[in-house]
């Protein structure tokens, strides 16, 4: 079992963790709708990736036209 030889200080320890916070998501704008998105992920507004249509959005439909 491991055991410690000495005390670990807050300083020590806190510096240890300083790479375990979470990071802020990086968002960049698409090319085609122009609203916000991961890079390279598909947009999920318009559903463009790299110039292409990957994959088919619906859109709302109104009732009436039913």
């Amino acid at each position: 079992m491991a055991v410690q030889k000495s005390k670990v200080s807050r300083s020590r320890r806190n510096m240890r963790r300083s790479h375990d916070a979470l990071s802020s998501s990086v968002y960049s704008e698409c090319p085609e709708c122009g609203e916000l998105k991961r890079p390279h992920h598909v947009c999920p507004t318009c559903g463009m990736y790299n110039g292409r249509g990957v994959v088919m959005i619906e859109e709302d439909v109104d009732e009436d036209d039913l």
